[in-house]
């Protein structure tokens, strides 16, 4: 795969999602859980989105279990979380590994992409890959980076002036 462009995920409600949907568009992909003590970057993230969809600006949430078990719920307690604390409304998706051989394949190409410190692993929730409107990755966020000091990135992403 050589793009963000050819891959596909379910929905949280469990609609298929083919992420040609998104070509021309900037995303901001990021693996979320909503026990963690990153959580409130969802209304970061909100916020973000908010401001810059109108100019192409996209976020997907990607609910993963795998570190420290803070996604244990289901779609009932994501959406609780997602939308009723947060305020969320850009798209969210089934829960997925980002990590190891169950890993869903666009975590695999983005970590490949951009393999950051861990030499390739995701190490915590809330990690966040920016991807080009042409579909290619163009930078990893680790965790603790707060949704609004990507601000400056995304609006060169989206082609905006500084």
């Amino acid at each position: 795969m050589s793009t963000f462009h050819q891959f596909s995920a379910r929905s949280l409600r469990g609609e298929p999602i083919d992420f040609s949907r998104y070509d021309g568009k900037t995303v901001l992909v990021v693996n979320t859980a909503s026990q963690c003590g990153l959580t409130p970057q969802y209304a970061g993230l909100e916020a973000l989105y908010q401001k810059y969809r109108g100019e192409g600006l996209e976020v997907l949430g990607f609910p993963c279990n795998q570190f420290g078990g803070q996604e244990p719920g289901g779609v009932k307690e994501i959406e609780q979380t997602c939308l009723i604390n947060y305020g969320v409304s850009f798209p969210m998706f089934e829960k997925v590994d980002v990590n190891g051989a169950a890993s869903h394949p666009l975590f695999t190409y983005l970590r490949g992409a951009l393999p950051g410190l861990l030499g390739g692993k995701i190490r915590w929730n809330f990690t966040k890959f920016l991807v080009g409107r042409d579909g290619k990755p163009i930078k990893r966020f680790a965790p603790i980076t707060k949704p609004a000091r990507l601000e400056a990135q995304v609006r060169q992403a989206l082609g905006l002036t500084p």
